[in-house]
């Protein structure tokens, strides 16, 4: 099974969950910004949740699915239509051959991730299948997909071959991805390393202030537009950073490094976003404000701890619910 890019879009990319164990070479994760709603997007196909996706940002790009199969969105919402037929988030659907899928128009949040029963068929590269555009490595020949591209799914033979042309089937395996975004626009943080540096009236500005996604910001960070923060030292010894870091700037502003972080720097690190909050951070739209909420480590942990319980619920939710829908839907089988 395969798809061909009928139209390219800003950024649209294979992604896994990332090569990690590879920072001292230099070597970032990269992977899905989102992590939750690409899991997500996995589970309602049948996949294992860090199965690759296809990460899409908008304006996206155009998808002509040249066999049926499987598919599933989940993250933004990008008014997203298969055959000119509104195509819900959160929800495996079923698609036949010549089916089109098209983005119309961008509602909440800044990513969307395309799941396919089976997996996308990438390029496998340091013990990920990442897209990583630096060294064009991982994913689609390294690459982001362009218009004539041909992805192929890693399942071949599909139980819905025999769907009749121009059928679009929205199945009843879904998954409720909204808890999962409810704290915007808190996002919640722990003190990091350089923390002390900030004096008293700057500490309790990081923690009141809004501060606005600025449109210099991409998967590798944010930069954020807010008050001017002054630390006691301009810059430290480069150091490690991971996703998540908020640096203080010279200048006095904040960047959040996200996927496709560099593995050192030499900005005081302010603070660090829980992994929690990071698939909700990750849908932050340019010039969206949002807020840092400190929390402890151990309040950092039982949030993590409380979305993982969730997701894997959800993940036993979808394989019920897709393995009831498949036991019924027999007439489509191949003979």
């Amino acid at each position: 099974m395969s798809i061909t890019v009928l139209k390219a879009g800003l950024l649209d990319t294979i992604q896994d969950e990332g090569r990690y164990g590879h920072q001292h070479q230099g070597i970032n994760p990269g992977g899905v910004m989102d992590t939750a709603a690409a899991a997500i997007a996995n589970m309602l196909v049948g996949n294992e949740a860090g199965e690759t996706v296809i990460e899409v940002h908008f304006p996206a790009c155009s998808l002509l699915f040249n066999k049926a199969c499987m598919v599933a969105l989940a993250g933004a919402n990008f008014t997203a239509v298969i055959n000119n037929e509104p195509a819900p988030l959160h929800t495996a659907i079923i698609v036949s051959a010549g089916s089109v899928l098209t983005f119309v128009k961008p509602v909440w949040g800044a990513r969307c991730y395309v799941a396919i029963q089976g997996g996308w068929d990438a390029s496998y590269w340091m013990g990920s299948y990442s897209t990583n555009l630096r060294v064009q490595a991982g994913g689609y020949h390294g690459l982001a997909l362009r218009k004539g591209d041909t992805v192929h799914s890693r399942m071949e033979s599909f139980a819905f071959a025999a769907l009749p042309g121009g059928s679009v089937i929205a199945t009843p395996v879904r998954a409720d991805a909204s808890p999962l975004y409810e704290a915007w626009p808190f996002i919640h943080c722990i003190k990091g390393r350089e923390f002390t540096w900030l004096g008293k009236d700057d500490t309790a500005v990081f923690q009141t202030s809004s501060f606005r996604v600025s449109p210099q910001s991409d998967r590798m960070g944010y930069r954020l537009n807010g008050p001017v923060l002054h630390a006691a030292n301009g810059q430290v010894i480069s150091t490690a950073v991971t996703k998540g870091t908020v640096q203080l700037m010279p200048d006095g502003q904040l960047t959040v490094l996200m996927a496709d972080h560099q593995t050192t720097g030499g900005y005081p690190r302010i603070a660090h976003v829980t992994s929690a909050a990071m698939p909700l951070l990750a849908q932050a739209q340019i010039q969206q404000q949002l807020q840092f909420t400190l929390v402890n480590i151990e309040e950092a942990e039982q949030l993590y701890t409380k979305q993982q319980q969730y997701l894997q619920q959800l993940q036993q939710q979808c394989n019920l619910q897709l393995q009831h829908f498949l036991s019924g839907n027999d007439h489509y089988h191949r003979p």
